[in-house]
């Protein structure tokens, strides 16, 4: 099975991992945290007065009525504006993927997403007043049509700076940076040129409808209900720990796939939560950090229940790799044990492996769905959130994400309990079946 594996599924899984353009989603994305994270706390401390009343009538007299004008100020400064932020990014990445600086490159991405944007509401009877576009059009809303017109556009300025009769080359005496730009003023004038004749031909052809309302319409909307299915959460968590059983970091490999897909999920999730939405049958379930909250306790596996498990079944044989990996277990790092222990290519630590993850999944999707448990309203948080408090804070503070958090990870500990016990009855046939034979003592 492993050599069908390493011949068959492996080259595979790389090219698909190192694919530039996924990468480049995945890296943009991932360095947004900051701006995620800042928004989603600005959104959790201005509804916690909501959840903790004496906290909501604390700030209010500290700081007035208008105390939450920070925190919206700061989801506007952040959430509002999502994709432009992801198209400048991925722009930038996949461009320094090809050895380009990606400066021109992002900024000319960024001209052509601006053009295929509607001027949604104008104001003719009020001079020098026109083009009003809603905020729909650039933040998570926009996301997918971000990426595709940052992949393209830059795909295409790309490919016309290496056509040398579009290269306008100055005398040396000129500074790098004004010859360098001279150098792509033609590629990237011809980039924004194409992107504004498709724009137009695209809306001829569909009656007036612009990219973005007929990506969402045709493709976003099908994939995000997709994507936020039970079905898609239980591919995902098995295809992230197939992965990693064969030593290939899974959510690496998948982020380029699925972090565009949550990270819409979980920011509209928190603009319903910004707006005071108590529907949470509007709420989206697989978003944001649902499974770094839920899922993912002490790493891809759930290993953090393995680790208890050890305790409590008294490895002594491990003593020295649990006091290497339980520190790191509790941040959710768990490449000491990964392949330490080793889990990877190991066939009987790979059955808890990637059951615990699969059983956990369906737990807590189900618990969010039937309303046991209040669902993420948080968009981003640290990935090495310890377990329970990422569940407690992923719920914009409610108790009940902290006992989902708690009670999957008990969920882990029985499942890796058995299997501790098999492996230490294993390794001690083994010591046994390595010692020497003792002859007997002959006396004369």
């Amino acid at each position: 099975m492993m050599t069908f594996i390493e011949k068959y599924i492996m080259p595979y899984a790389m090219k698909f991992g190192n694919n530039r353009h996924l990468l480049a989603i995945r890296d943009a994305l991932i360095g947004m945290i900051a701006i995620t994270m800042v928004g989603s706390f600005a959104v959790l401390f201005n509804n916690l007065g909501e959840i903790i009343k004496p906290y909501g009538r604390l700030m209010e007299s500290i700081f007035g009525e208008s105390w939450k004008t920070l925190g919206g100020d700061i989801w506007w400064g952040t959430f509002a504006f999502l994709t432009i932020f992801a198209v400048f990014g991925i722009s930038h990445r996949l461009a320094k993927s090809y050895g380009d600086d990606g400066f021109e490159a992002m900024l000319v991405a960024a001209a052509c997403f601006f053009l295929l944007v509607p001027q949604v509401g104008q104001v003719p009877e009020t001079e020098g007043v026109w083009g009003f576009i809603g905020y729909g059009y650039f933040n998570a809303t926009a996301l997918f049509t971000g990426i595709v017109v940052a992949l393209l556009a830059t795909e295409l300025f790309i490919r016309l700076t290496k056509v040398k009769a579009f290269i306008i080359k100055l005398p040396d005496g000129v500074p790098p940076a004004v010859s360098g730009a001279f150098a792509k003023l033609v590629p990237g004038m011809l980039t924004i040129f194409v992107f504004g004749v498709a724009g137009l031909l695209f809306r001829k052809m569909t009656d007036g409808e612009f990219l973005n309302d007929w990506l969402n319409t045709t493709l976003v909307a099908p994939l995000t209900n997709a994507a936020d299915s039970l079905p898609f959460a239980i591919l995902i968590v098995f295809l992230v720990h197939g992965f990693w059983s064969v030593g290939l970091h899974g959510p690496n490999i998948l982020g380029g796939v699925t972090t565009p897909l949550f990270t819409s999920l979980g920011t509209k999730n928190t603009d319903l939560y910004a707006q005071g939405v108590t529907d949470l049958d509007q709420y989206a379930i697989m978003a944001g950090p649902f499974l770094d909250a839920f899922v993912y306790l002490g790493g891809s596996g759930a290993t953090l229940g393995l680790i208890i498990a050890m305790f409590i079944a008294g490895r002594k044989r491990h003593k020295q790799l649990l006091a290497l990996g339980t520190p790191p277990g509790i941040f959710q790092i768990n490449e000491p044990l990964l392949f330490g222990l080793p889990i990877v290519l190991n066939p009987i630590w790979l059955i808890p492996f990637i059951s615990a993850p699969v059983i956990m999944t369906v737990v807590a999707y189900l618990a969010i769905k039937w309303g046991l448990v209040y669902p993420v309203v948080v968009a981003s948080i640290p990935w090495v959130t310890p377990a329970g408090i990422g569940g407690y804070l992923a719920t914009g503070g409610h108790i009940s994400g902290a006992v989902l958090a708690l009670v999957n990870l008990a969920i882990s500990i029985v499942i890796y309990l058995p299997f501790v016990y098999i492996t230490g009855k294993m390794d001690e046939k083994k010591q046994k079946q390595m010692q020497p034979e003792q002859s007997p003592t002959i006396q004369g």
